[in-house]
């Protein structure tokens, strides 16, 4: 009596198709995939690039240089607020949204104050970035004695008031080198950036921690890999996820330390010079609209929605990547 074995059946070709077509997509690819279906964060990223455009083209987009006055037309009132009827409501279409109390065109100030903003948030993001994940990579990485001294020295910084710092930091420096550089915007994000890294260092920290242990570090050091090389090759690109979120959340902070204060009076400098490329901010026009509160209320309508857009953009950004970036979603969309 003859056996024989059941025949295999072998997967058709067009299955055999479809599994050999379908390329698998890096971590970073189905986040880009997930994060693109969230409506809110795509709106976000959508708000978030038209005031880079807004930043990047102001001179072309600015109806008016932003420093410039033109005699008898303060306080012009903007398209919504304008009354044929009354003299201190007087409107102009070449300045929509009014002129100020020395007669500089509104519009154009809001255009460049993005400028300064937007390069507000985003250039000490670098800093921040670079320092708090080299501080805490090193300190979750070697552990012992570095980790405590590292951390120690970021618990002392964490504990010094972000405000406080910033103020004592703009009102001791003004007057030097460093506060004339750029009308005070170096000062502005060196400052920005001094104090803003501990909880990136922190994230970092407890990130490395835990991916040390991880099989394939361990692979890597017992085939004798330096420690530079498992931190570059290992270590760093399986813990960038939160921290890119982290980033989501750090430029709309500066954005808002600085229209505080612009709005206290210690932010940008005034400047007359027509050729500086940060010539005010949204946090100078907060300030400028409360001294000119009784006569042009309608000043501070500008920035403060230019101030609101941008911080509630990132937060819907922030959002979607801490959803896209997280394994647990992956099951869910």
């Amino acid at each position: 009596m003859s056996s024989q074995a059941p025949a295999i059946n072998k997967p058709s070709a067009p299955v055999q198709e479809a599994f050999s077509s379908k390329k698998s997509r890096s971590l970073y690819a189905d986040a880009w995939q997930r994060l693109i279906k969230n409506r809110a964060s795509v709106g976000g990223m959508l708000v978030v690039g038209f005031f880079v455009l807004v930043a990047i083209f102001a001179p072309l987009l600015a109806p008016h240089p932003p420093q410039q006055t033109y005699s008898g037309k303060t306080y012009l009132a903007p398209f919504w607020a304008s009354n044929p009827n009354d003299p201190t409501h007087a409107y102009d279409p070449s300045f929509p949204l009014g002129t100020d109390t020395i007669g500089r065109d509104v519009l154009s100030r809001v255009i460049y104050g993005t400028r300064t903003s937007i390069a507000v948030g985003f250039i000490p993001l670098t800093v921040i970035l670079l320092v708090g994940m080299t501080i805490g990579m090193t300190a979750g990485f070697f552990g012992g004695q570095t980790d405590n001294l590292l951390m120690r020295l970021t618990d002392i910084v964490y504990a010094f008031p972000d405000i406080l710092f910033f103020i004592i930091m703009i009102t001791a420096l003004r007057d030097t080198w460093i506060g004339g550089l750029l009308n005070g915007f170096v000062l502005l994000f060196v400052s920005l950036a001094i104090v803003n890294w501990t909880g990136v260092a922190r994230l970092m920290r407890g990130q490395v921690l835990a991916i040390k242990e991880r099989e394939y570090v361990e692979a890597a050091r017992s085939i004798g890999s330096s420690n530079g090389r498992i931190m570059v090759r290992h270590v760093l690109p399986n813990s960038l996820a939160p921290i890119i979120v982290s980033a989501a959340f750090i430029v709309p902070a500066a954005i808002l330390a600085e229209a505080i204060l612009g709005y206290l009076g210690i932010g940008i400098r005034p400047t007359t010079d027509p050729n500086a490329p940060f010539p005010t901010s949204w946090g100078t026009l907060l300030l400028d609209g409360r001294a000119a509160m009784s006569n042009q209320p309608a000043m501070l309508i500008a920035p403060l929605i230019c101030v609101t857009s941008v911080m509630l953009a990132f937060t819907f950004i922030g959002d979607g990547l801490r959803d896209a970036l997280d394994p647990m979603m992956k099951g869910r969309t």
